[in-house]
């Protein structure tokens, strides 16, 4: 069971990973309601070019170690990030499933912009099964 779970873990990420890529060397298929908007409708200030792509390594690396700690490959990494790495993850990625309490998370106050409804139904329940699958390999591996 942790070995599936690990493989779909790796598969969110890589994909996350690649799309952020995409968008940061100018793709733009995907990219609407994917950012907040601001209570009057007007959009946010989209991320960098540097933002994306900081985020895409942080998710490519995320995909790596995932399979690290499913026994797919051995590297060594710090004892704490070994250790706690799971937990870690988990605990990001259920706090952004509850959310900020303004923009996004289960619990926004703003709900009508593309991004809104687009978080309601697909990143915030992504967010929340990645935390789940993640707590189950942290008190399984």
């Amino acid at each position: 069971m942790t070995n599936f779970i690990v493989i779909v873990l790796f598969t969110i990420f890589l994909f996350l990973s690649s799309i952020h890529f995409y968008w940061a060397f100018g793709g733009k298929w995907g990219s609407k309601g994917v950012f907040p908007s601001n209570p009057d409708g007007s959009p946010m200030r989209p991320p960098s070019v540097l933002a994306t792509l900081i985020v895409a390594a942080g998710l490519l690396a995320f995909s790596l170690f995932y399979l690290i700690k499913g026994g797919y490959f051995s590297v060594g990494l710090p004892l704490w990030i070994n250790k706690n790495g799971l937990w870690v993850l988990t605990g990001i990625f259920i706090l952004r499933a509850v959310g900020d309490f303004k923009y996004l998370g289960f619990f926004k106050k703003i709900k009508n912009s593309k991004f809104a409804v687009n978080d309601t139904k697909l990143y915030s329940p992504l967010c929340l099964a990645i935390g789940i699958l993640t707590l189950v390999l942290a008190l399984n591996i």
